[in-house]
């Protein structure tokens, strides 16, 4: 099986990162892809973090209805710093026979030398960069060109950020998330301020 594992926050999930799961399913041709959101994202660390159970509950809302995206919470199991190194080795334990895309964006690409291992991530998978609208990939001196693979998807001006800052500005989110995250957000009165996610679940 070709499987695709799309790691981050994911606070909250928002049309770019769903488009950009479509576009690689579609050009590579994956059987699926499995949404992996962080207990702590090494590259954010100290900053506030929506719980773990409500970044959850929001990604079960937006990947309903699609039989090709799954939600898999082996990092909120596991616990502290989620390193993509150690869920790629955990998947191909459980999957030794599947093919491994890791998705990125584009801007990933520059930093991606200084993730932990990632001689070991480009042992167990093939990296995915996707270039979003306007971003250019460049792959790194030395990083292997033949182990990465660029693609490019449609424009979308939306980032989780924008969306903290609108709710905490009470500006609308209408169309930037699904609707059914959007009445979850509201219902559940998340971001009050533009870094924080406020919620007791």
């Amino acid at each position: 099986m070709k499987l695709g594992i799309y790691g981050g926050t994911f606070d909250p999930v928002h049309l770019g990162h769903l488009i950009l799961a479509e576009t690689v399913r579609e050009q590579l041709g994956l059987d699926e892809v499995w949404f992996v959101p962080a207990f702590q994202n090494p590259h954010k660390q100290g900053g506030p973090t929506t719980p773990p159970k409500a970044r959850m509950e929001m990604l079960r809302f937006a990947l309903a209805g699609n039989p090709f995206f799954r939600l898999e919470e082996m990092e909120i199991k596991r616990k502290g710093t989620s390193f993509t190194y150690e869920t790629l080795q955990e998947i191909h334990q459980e999957k030794p026979d599947d093919e491994l895309f890791l998705l990125i964006g584009a801007d990933s690409l520059t930093d991606f030398p200084s993730w932990r291992e990632p001689e070991t991530i480009l042992e167990l998978a093939q990296v995915v960069a996707v270039n979003r609208g306007r971003d250019s990939a460049v792959v790194p001196e030395g990083l292997g060109a033949e182990k990465v693979t660029i693609l490019s998807m449609p424009a979308i001006d939306v980032s989780a950020t924008d969306i903290r800052r609108r709710c905490a500005e009470r500006e609308s989110i209408r169309y930037l998330t699904p609707r059914s995250v959007e009445l979850f957000i509201e219902a559940s009165q998340l971001y009050s301020s533009p870094e924080t996610g406020t919620v007791t679940m």
